[in-house]
This record gives C-alpha cells, structure tokens and sequence, in this order.
C-alpha cells in the first residue's frame, strides 16, 4: 500500500465513475519510501478519451491549467496539494538537445509501455487507487532497496543529456550507486559533449536540487568530476558543512553553497563559475559579496570586536549568512568543531540587533529639511556622516540625532 492524502478521493472517485483509471506516479512515490513528505503529486489517466473531458471533471474542483497539450499535462492545485494529472505518451527523438522529442499522446497504452519511456527505475513505479495495489513493470522498488540507481532503457536514456544531472542528483540525494552500464554511459555522454546541448537553465535546475536537498552535496560534484564534467571545485568540502547549516529560505541556501564552491576564487573567477549555471543577478551579486567579505569575521575578531567595526559589516552584508560560509569554511579546513572567533561575533551582533539586517538609520531626508535646506545632491552626504556618526556611537536617540545635524549643519 501507498497512503495518499484522503482528501483526493473525492477526485479519484469521480474520475473513476467515467470509467477513467488514475495511477499515482513518479516523486510522490519515490518520496514515500523514504517518508519525505510531499505536496506535489502526479497522477497518469487511463481509459480517457480527451483534455475536454478531464477538464469538464475537474473543473468542479478548482481552476484547471492546461500544460500543452502537446505534453499532456492538466495541472490543478486542490487543498494544499499541487496535482499534475497527465496521459500516457511515446517519445520519439527527432533532434538533439532535451526537448528534441516528438511527444505523442497515446490513451491505449498499458501501464508498463507508457513507463518504460521514463528515465530510472525507482521512476517506473505507480501506484493503482482503484485496485489499491503498487504497480513495478521494471523492478524499480527493488533496486530503490538495495540503493542502486539504474535506467529503465540505457538506449532511450542516452537520448536526453538531462538525464546525466538527473543521475547525479538522485544518486547523491538518495545515496545510491550508479548501476555500472548506466554510469559509463553518463560517462560517455559527458565525454561526447552531450550536455553542451542544455540550455544552462536547466543545468542549473538539477544542480540546485542537488544543493538544496542531498545531505552530501560533494558527491554529486564528485561524480561530475568522474563523468567529466568541469562544473567542479577543489571546495566541495565546504558545501557538506553549509548543507548541515541550510537556511528556510532556498534561494539564501543556493547563494551560500555557491560562494562555499567559489570562496577562495577572485571575483572574476568566481563569477565565471557562476554564470556558467545562471544569469540570475540576484544570485551572482549576493554570491560574489560574501566571497568578497568570507575572511572580515576573522579580521574583526583578531582586531579585537568592535562594534563600530560590526555595524560596519552589518551595513555591507547579512552577517548571519556570513557567519554560515565562515564556519563551514573554518569547519571543512580545521577539522574543528569550535569557530571561537563566529560565536563571539554572533553573540554582539545579536545584542545588537543586527545579525540580520543593518542598524536603522535614526536620521532621514525629512530631518534635513525641517532645518530649511531644499533637496540636493549633498543630502546624501549629510545621510552617510550622520549614519558614519550613529555607528560609531555619537548618538542613540532621534533627539540626540537632531541635535548632531544641528551642529553639523552649523559647521
């Protein structure tokens, strides 16, 4: 048996009373043997005549969005749960690249035919709600148990280059071994120059996911490096420690374990290796920043801790994710379990309220011009002596802080 949430019967029930068999797919199962819970759930139709007819079933339940037709794809969010309902199809490579494929929708496909176009075996399985019974054409949960990843079709594998990352990300997420044929294929492929065909966002789809959910990322990085691949460090080290220390937010964890690969590049090597994966801005820029500040921990505590020196930082970068790649960093070198100079740094900085975000201006444009000056370029001057003045103590309060613009106007 496989639990699903009770909620979706009543959708099940419906499709099943227009004779339409629903068979849950893919993640949802893979996630339950390893009690990983999930929201998204595929499910693949059979006995179905059309898109018309599964939106007019649906359509009573929520919002219906059409994928592509092309692709078979309805997706419907019900309750909590993001629903994907598909119909079996064929592919056909037509041309190079991952969506070189001509996709066709075939309804009178059996289960084990319409499977066997599916990348690994811990894939292939289903799981029947109308029969109650697991559906395992290719003995996928076997080789799960015995944690082996191997391919449903090493001919039709070798078709998509996206299936080499998929590989390493499943192999390093569930900590599998790569069944020998199916590793000197991706070897192969990578040699071949195969993934030179992907559009570098969807490299970077499957790297993600690998730094967002394997407990060991550097083994991903690892294998990478045996198939051949340049999307390698000498720092991988690094990134198991930031995966012990990953933040709620996924888009702060990417950005940390890429500055962790990239710590002790300069900046322009660094942002080569980065835009290798993506043209995300916001990624590169915070990136590159704690690169540029990985070692201003270490300076501030030898100095002695300051907290004009700490306001400083705070005003420059988020200390606390600061603090992560330092430890991580001093952590993977040191073989140490203490950072004595990151815990006294995260200590004031939390006394002083600034471990996530930089101290609060107490002067704005609005004071200076209560004294009668109009807008101009020199406010922002006025702004940064007045912030300069606040970090390092001169003031405290906005009463105090208007009697220093006072006198500094004056002088």
């Amino acid at each position: 048996m496989i639990d699903y949430p009770s909620k979706l019967d009543t959708i099940f029930d419906k499709l099943k009373s227009h004779g339409i068999r629903p068979i849950i797919v893919g993640g949802y199962i893979r996630d339950y043997l390893v009690d990983i819970e999930s929201k998204d759930i595929d499910i693949e139709l059979y006995g179905i005549s059309s898109f018309t007819e599964l939106q007019n079933i649906l359509k009573e339940f929520g919002s219906v969005n059409v994928v592509g037709e092309s692709f078979g794809v309805c997706k419907l969010y019900f309750e909590e749960y993001d629903l994907d309902f598909s119909f079996p199809r064929s592919d056909n490579k037509v041309k190079s690249g991952h969506r070189g494929f001509e996709i066709t929708i075939d309804t009178t496909l059996d289960f084990k035919t319409a499977t066997s176009r599916r990348d690994f075996t811990m894939n292939s399985v289903g799981y029947d709600v109308v029969e109650k019974k697991i559906l395992d054409p290719f003995g996928g949960l076997d080789d799960f148990k015995n944690k082996t990843l191997k391919a449903v079709n090493l001919e039709s594998f070798g078709e998509d280059p996206l299936r080499v990352l998929r590989a390493v990300q499943f192999a390093t997420r569930f900590e599998l071994k790569i069944e020998n044929d199916l590793f000197s294929l991706c070897k192969d492929m990578v040699t071949n120059g195969l993934l030179d065909e992907l559009a570098k966002e969807r490299i970077f789809e499957e790297i993600k996911k690998l730094l967002l959910y394997a407990k060991k990322p550097s083994r991903g990085f690892e294998l990478l490096r045996e198939f051949g691949s340049d999307l390698y460090t000498q720092n991988i080290s690094v990134i198991d420690e930031i995966a012990k220390e990953r933040t709620a937010n996924k888009q702060t964890n990417i950005v940390l374990m890429l500055a962790a690969l990239c710590y002790d590049f300069s900046q322009k090597e660094a942002q080569d290796f980065i835009e290798k994966l993506t043209d995300e801005r916001e990624i590169l820029n915070r990136s590159l920043l704690l690169i540029e500040k990985h070692n201003e921990i270490d300076n501030i505590y030898e100095k002695g801790l300051n907290d004009y020196r700490l306001y400083k930082l705070a005003a420059e970068v988020n200390i606390e994710e600061l603090l992560i790649l330092s430890s991580s960093i001093y952590f993977s070198k040191s073989g140490s379990k203490i950072y004595k100079a990151g815990e006294e740094v995260k200590k004031r900085a939390k006394e002083l309220n600034i471990l996530n975000k930089k101290l609060p201006a107490l002067l704005a444009g609005k004071d200076i011009l209560e004294f009668g000056l109009k807008p101009s370029p020199i406010f922002s001057e006025i702004l940064n002596s007045a912030y300069e003045a606040q970090m390092r103590g001169e003031f405290k309060s906005h009463k105090d802080a208007l009697n220093w613009l006072k006198n500094y106007l004056k002088s």
